[in-house]
């Protein structure tokens, strides 16, 4: 029988530090994954800029690209984009600027490969409806397709799934909307 190490946030800091290279913790395991490609980079500024732009309109809340979030010493992950209210902001920030709360949204960006779809559609899945994340998307650029989960009691659940003919909404974000379409890079 073998033992699988749990990994913490203090092992981050003892691996090396390669450029390009994601690692991120979920109940001890540990996930490494390569820089993300040019159309996974295009849909986080697509849909970062939108959301930082609304944010400054409605004076609420912050948006955040690729931030730490430390729940736990055994829990230390990156999402792509998280928005986060000034209430959870100010009790769920460490010393060292991580987040430790849930974010009320939470945004990953698919990756190719199966060891990507599982660590964003399961792992990190599992990992946010635990930890109070009120909504989370995933964005499947190789699709054109956006997976919303939404908080149904105790965890999120499949709310919609929207296509490149649908406005990209949430209760969450009032008065916040973008076109699927637009969040996708042009071909050139």
């Amino acid at each position: 029988m073998s033992v699988q190490r749990r990994y913490t946030s203090a092992d981050l800091d003892s691996l090396p530090d390669v450029e390009g290279v994601r690692y991120e913790i979920i109940e001890g395991e540990l996930f490494v994954s390569k820089q993300p490609k040019l159309e996974h980079q295009y849909v986080c500024i697509e849909l970062g800029g939108a959301l930082h732009i609304w944010c400054k309109t409605i004076g609420h809340g912050r948006a955040y690209g690729t931030p730490g979030l430390v729940f736990s010493e055994d829990n230390d992950v990156v999402p792509d984009l998280v928005w986060i209210g000034e209430d959870r902001l100010r009790i769920g920030r460490d010393a060292s600027g991580h987040i430790t709360v849930g974010p009320e949204l939470a945004i990953e960006v698919l990756s190719p490969g199966s060891t990507n779809a599982r660590r964003d559609r399961q792992a990190k899945l599992g990992l946010y409806s635990r930890r109070g994340v009120d909504e989370y998307w995933i964005l499947d650029w190789q699709r054109h397709v956006v997976d919303i989960f939404r908080r149904q009691g105790s965890a999120l659940q499949l709310a919609a799934t929207l296509g490149d003919d649908d406005v990209l909404t949430s209760p969450q974000l009032p008065g916040f909307e973008i076109a699927v379409s637009t969040l996708w890079e042009p071909e050139l």
